[in-house]
């Protein structure tokens, strides 16, 4: 069916950064006291790192930045969100019974 993904380094564990210390990190970068290739080493990161918090911060803001993993509650998410949602479900339904009537209208006499 579908082909087995390998992982490139299966002993590798991917780091978490709390999202205080990633807003200090963006916070440091942003004084400009020191180059990011310094602040990055001095911080255990990569440079490209610092510059990906900084945009997310700057794009989605203090609230919304660094929410970590996962989907959005379903509190959280938009009327508009929401909606969509639950036209796409209702619509599913629909052709699905549609196809259903379909099916059962051919097999009568």
């Amino acid at each position: 069916m579908g082909k087995a993904i390998e992982k490139v380094n299966p002993g590798r564990k991917r780091t978490r950064f709390p999202k205080e210390f990633k807003l200090e990190a963006v916070r440091l970068l942003e004084l400009g006291e020191k180059p990011a290739t310094q602040l990055a080493a001095e911080l255990g990161i990569r440079r490209n790192m610092l510059h990906k918090w900084q945009a997310q911060l700057r794009s989605k803001g203090l609230k919304e930045a660094f929410r970590g993993p996962g989907a959005k509650p379903e509190a959280e998410l938009s009327e508009v969100e929401r909606l969509r949602r639950e036209l796409k479900r209702v619509t599913e339904e629909r052709d699905i019974l549609k196809k259903a009537a379909a099916y059962f209208a051919k097999e009568l006499p």
